[in-house]
């Protein structure tokens, strides 16, 4: 299944977005920055095909005039810049996708397949390259009085059922859990003040929060829980493509060294989430 719960409708009005806000944040390391994963020259991969959607703003959608966009489209190209190695990234429709990626129809997905056990049976995977953790979302005039360790009594919002659920209700002892059926219910408990704090996934967070600025705000730390969460995303591969999957391997931490994919995390994340 995609990374994803639903479709991301509040992210049009970000899309749109021209400046870095005040939020942003560099994205950390989420693997060992000194490994080096064993490869191959590079100069062995010539080209790459990627394999993508339409329709997972912002990281794969169609822009007013039709061409593929999105952090990931931005990210692929990077990719295949830094490996001198041709690109090309052709849109599918999301359950036609993995089939494709499997039948050799590309070299690599790059949508967001969720790292599963039946995917992993399928497929092979990159590094992650941004994980989703849970974050925390207060109104702004209670900040000051927000802490993770003390909770009694206090409602917390969160979407029903989610990893985020599961996680509150067993570790924030003492706190009222309020159970919404979607993200945007469970905030918005929040911004009337229905709900002392909202703890759920950070991205989709970080788009409301572009759209409510003078409301609410991030409160606390990052948490990072894969099993709950999530393992993040991460570019698949046929299984056994080992030439791709270690050149892309090199390019992603070569990126992260760089600075250019904390340079793309600003461009589409104006709020960071972490």
């Amino acid at each position: 299944m995609k990374v994803q719960g639903g479709r991301l409708a509040l992210v049009v009005g970000l899309l749109v977005a021209a400046i870095i806000s005040s939020y942003a944040q560099s994205l950390p390391y989420h693997t060992d920055p000194s490994a080096r994963d064993a490869t191959s020259d590079i100069g062995e991969v010539p080209a790459i095909r990627f394999l993508t959607t339409a329709d997972y703003p912002p990281f794969n959608y169609r822009a007013p005039g039709g061409e593929l966009a999105g952090f990931n489209i931005d990210l692929a190209n990077a990719l295949c810049d830094f490996l001198n190695a041709a690109c090309t990234i052709q849109a599918w429709p999301w359950e036609q996708a993995p089939d494709a990626l499997a039948d050799n129809q590309g070299d690599a997905l790059i949508a967001g397949l969720a790292i599963s056990p039946k995917n992993g049976a399928r497929f092979d995977f990159s590094q992650i390259y941004l994980m989703l953790p849970g974050r925390f979302v207060t109104r702004r005039a209670d900040l000051g009085a927000f802490d993770p360790a003390n909770l009694e009594d206090r409602v917390i919002s969160v979407r029903r059922n989610a990893g985020h659920d599961i996680f509150a209700s067993r570790y924030l002892s003492g706190a009222r859990i309020a159970k919404f059926d979607t993200e945007i219910e469970a905030l918005e408990a929040v911004a009337k003040g229905a709900a002392f704090a909202y703890f759920g996934d950070g991205l989709r967070a970080s788009f409301w929060l572009n759209q409510n600025p003078a409301c609410c705000t991030f409160a606390g730390e990052a948490y990072f829980r894969a099993d709950l969460f999530g393992e993040g995303l991460a570019i698949a591969f046929p299984a056994e493509h080992n030439l791709v999957r270690r050149a892309i391997n090199l390019a992603l931490a070569q990126l992260k060294r760089n600075g250019t994919l904390d340079e793309l995390y600003l461009r589409w994340f104006p709020v960071g989430f972490y």
